[in-house]
């Protein structure tokens, strides 16, 4: 039996999770390209880091392909795989309180923008300028909100969550989540329209 071509599109979710459990190394080829970026983009969102959120990641598909068996598929296995994300972040971020260190810069941190934005090209330099230049500030905004609200931020913007999806993700009440985006998007204007 040929086996299928390593990609997000030819396997749905139920089969993707059998062929896992059964040890098949294409489906787990097929999960690391299915979610790698979506997961790195949850993990960056806490810890702000893109060295340490890779890592995570990587941690995360490791835990993935040791415990899949056990997974019973209650929830879906994007929610299972976003909520090892969610706790491998946050373990990594008391860490490093832990130790004092948090408020450390990332060596990449100028290349923090390619992981939300997508790169539209432009001939026209002062559009590209003034893009990047918004793209930097809006960065800049978002590590500013304090964690809870960039969670619930990231989630809902970048990871494209509904409110409800969010409150069971991170269990809080739907409310909050609706609070803490009223706040993280105020903050966000806020710090924009100073930076004009």
């Amino acid at each position: 039996m040929n086996k299928p071509k390593a990609t997000a599109d030819n396997t749905d979710e139920q089969d993707l999770v059998k062929r896992l459990k059964k040890g098949q190394p294409w489906a787990f080829e097929v999960l690391v390209n299915k979610y790698q970026d979506r997961l790195l983009k949850i993990a960056y969102g806490i810890t702000l880091d893109h060295e340490e959120s890779l890592e995570i990641v990587q941690d995360v598909f490791i835990s993935v392909f040791k415990n899949i068996k056990t997974f019973r598929q209650d929830a879906g296995l994007v929610t299972w795989l976003r909520k090892i994300t969610i706790n491998q972040s946050l373990n990594w971020k008391r860490k490093w309180k832990r130790r004092f260190r948090w408020h450390h810069d990332s060596i990449e941190s100028e290349n923090d923008k390619d992981l939300f934005m997508e790169n539209k090209k432009s001939n026209d330099p002062e559009t590209q300028f003034e893009k990047k230049q918004f793209e930097e500030n809006l960065m800049k905004a978002i590590r500013k909100l304090p964690e809870k609200i960039r969670l619930v931020f990231v989630l809902n913007v970048f990871e494209g969550l509904s409110y409800e999806q969010i409150a069971k993700t991170i269990n809080i009440k739907k409310g909050t989540v609706s609070s803490r985006i009223h706040f993280a998007r105020k903050n966000l204007i806020n710090s924009l329209e100073s930076n004009k």
